[in-house]
């Protein structure tokens, strides 16, 4: 298992640091000659889209926050095979990314140093992979480091630049028309894919339940609002004629109005920039090698995690040696191929998201729940694919390709290694009543609760694991009730079955163990010593306890010696903890199974002793 050391400022600068690089350094004098000033638009539109794929992977890594991030939630949602393409295209996105945030550099390198920019890059992606393979803390701490220094200079960039705007840059504001405001949506889209990166590493954080969409909301608002207010400077500090012919931007923008001082700044800035990509892109990619291996859909020494440091250093080495011959490539083709792998991405996860809540899964139990469902993932998945079919033959190309490798892996290695229930599979069963799944989901999802949420079993946990079930159809009286409970305890404990309806009997008699109007909690005390049982009881149709009064679906049934009355009165405050829940009696009649109804109780919220 991965170590879990990342907090809310590491989660956040591994986000931003992966926005902030190319997409701010180098795209915008490219997509400026594409849509003009009004690219603030193509970055906003772009930046509203990514916030529905980005609501939905919060909703969905609070769930199931594994490593892998979108693959993991998109095999156990869609299936192993839409998983390994999922994994293969996030995979080679992040590397293309940050393999296109190094080669970036070399634009900004020469005009601080004259060096092999090319011997630079390779000797940063082996200094990452090292860095990442010691440990993921030492990794974030760079991170921190040169995020906060960058953000810094983007601030003192834009209080210095706006005084120096000149609006008459925008005069001709859409010179290109509406169609190219999407089309460079599309381009940009890339500089919003460090959200991905929060996703993958999601098992190493600290409550991550919490921690991770409150990171991914923050760091999308803050880079959002960054990108407008300093391409709204660079536009109104350079104009079309040079902006348009720029691949440094930001630097050129800030030697208009701070002379060589500015350029050599923003030059480190973007630097920065570029450095915290590679590093948050190595420490993410790396993830999905390792996710796929565990799941037996990749070889199985990528998932091999280094004893001493607790790092997957055989993937890391994997995704360096990727990154380095994808140095080699053409920029723009990099952000091409990066943005259309990027928005089928985001398209999973919004169908993801669908699956997983109309699927009624009991264990799918989030941590937080993106807002407007269904519409925000309805208007993303369209959002997506418009942007996708805008950016033309060459993007659809590169998807459809790239789509191809992943079932072909799938089909010839992982289909034969790997078989794996999936939601999907639930929301057939539920529409179509036939019987699909076993599960095996539920408890995978129940286990990652536990985990998510550093649950240390109890005494109460290990009682309702071992205890007994009664799942009863139709309506039946109370005397009818005791009688089938005095049977099941007797195969337990010494005494007989008539002993104990005798004296659930004379409890009931001297007050009801009613205590709502669909629950009872009939409690005992027998002779002996250390011993206490608890039944558990579902009755759909309703148990008669009084005659004109609601009908009791469910009981608890406890039953113990003298000894452990203090068991006793824990038992009673943990049952009283877990009824609380508003849905609690809805979810009990709805569970599929014996088992559903255990995992009810012992997922329920309470105070763990």
């Amino acid at each position: 298992m991965l170590k879990k050391e990342l907090n809310l400022l590491d989660v956040f600068c591994i986000a931003t640091g992966s926005m902030i690089s190319s997409g701010l350094f180098i795209l915008p004098g490219i997509a400026h000659a594409q849509a003009g000033p009004a690219v603030i638009f193509s970055y906003f539109f772009a930046g509203l889209l990514a916030m529905t794929g980005m609501l939905s992977q919060a909703e969905l890594v609070s769930a199931m926050p594994k490593a892998g991030g979108t693959y993991f939630y998109v095999t156990r949602t869609m299936g192993p095979a839409i998983g390994t393409v999922d994994g293969l295209l996030t995979w080679f996105s992040l590397c293309l990314k940050s393999a296109f945030a190094l080669g970036g550099m070399a634009a900004f390198m020469v005009l601080i140093v004259d060096v092999d920019i090319h011997i630079v890059a390779i000797g940063l992606c082996f200094f990452f992979v090292v860095l990442n393979i010691i440990g993921v803390k030492e990794a974030a701490k760079a991170q921190v480091a040169l995020v906060l220094a960058l953000l810094a200079l983007l601030v003192l960039y834009v209080f210095l630049g706006l005084p120096k705007v000149d609006l008459q840059h925008f005069k001709s504001f859409l010179p290109y028309g509406y169609h190219s405001v999407f089309v460079t949506a599309g381009l940009v889209f890339v500089s919003f894919g460090g959200l991905l990166k929060v996703a993958s590493v999601a098992e190493e954080v600290k409550n991550p339940g919490k921690v991770i969409p409150l990171a991914m909301i923050l760091s999308l608002l803050v880079v959002s609002i960054l990108y407008m207010l300093v391409i709204f400077v660079t536009s109104g500090v350079l104009g079309a004629d040079v902006l348009d012919k720029s691949i440094t931007p930001i630097t050129d923008g800030a030697f208009a109005f701070m002379g060589n001082g500015g350029r050599i700044a923003l030059s480190i800035a973007a630097i920065l920039a570029f450095v915290s990509t590679a590093n948050a892109g190595i420490m993410a990619a790396s993830r999905y090698p390792l996710a796929l291996s565990r799941d037996g859909l990749l070889p199985a020494s990528l998932m091999e995690v280094n004893d001493k440091y607790k790092t997957p250093h055989i993937a890391l080495i994997v995704t360096g040696l990727f990154m380095i011959v994808a140095l080699c490539l053409d920029l723009t083709a990099l952000a091409k191929a990066a943005s259309s792998a990027l928005l089928l991405t985001y398209i999973f996860s919004c169908l993801c998201l669908i699956i997983m809540r109309e699927s009624h899964l009991q264990n799918y139990q989030p941590s937080f729940k993106a807002p407007l469902y269904p519409w925000i993932q309805i208007i993303g998945i369209f959002g997506f694919g418009f942007l996708l079919f805008e950016m033309g033959k060459e993007a659809l190309l590169i998807s459809s390709i790239l789509m191809a490798c992943g079932f072909f892996i799938y089909w010839f290695y992982g289909r034969i290694r790997s078989t794996r229930e999936f939601a999907l599979l639930h929301l057939i069963e539920r529409i179509t009543a036939k019987e699909l799944t076993t599960r095996s989901l539920e408890t995978e999802l129940k286990e990652i609760i536990h985990e998510r949420d550093d649950v240390i079993k109890d005494k109460f946990d290990h009682i309702i694991e071992q205890s007994e079930i009664l799942d009863i159809e139709n309506s039946i009286t109370v005397d009818e009730l005791f009688r089938i409970a005095s049977q099941s305890i007797s195969k337990s404990i010494t005494l007989s079955e008539e002993e104990i309806f005798e004296k659930l009997n004379e409890r009931e008699n001297e007050s009801t163990t009613v205590i709502s109007p669909k629950l009872a909690v009939p409690h005992i005390i027998i002779d002996g010593e250390h011993i206490f049982t608890i039944l558990l009881i579902r009755c759909k149709e309703g148990i008669v306890f009084f005659e004109d009064a609601p009908k009791v679906q469910t009981v608890f049934l406890l039953m113990g010696t003298k000894d452990e009355r203090n068991l006793h009165l824990r038992v009673l405050s943990a049952i009283a903890q877990i009824i609380q829940d508003p849905n609690f009696e809805k979810k009990w009649i709805q569970a599929k199974s014996k088992e559903d109804l255990r995992d009810l109780i012992l997922l329920g919220k309470r105070r763990r002793n």
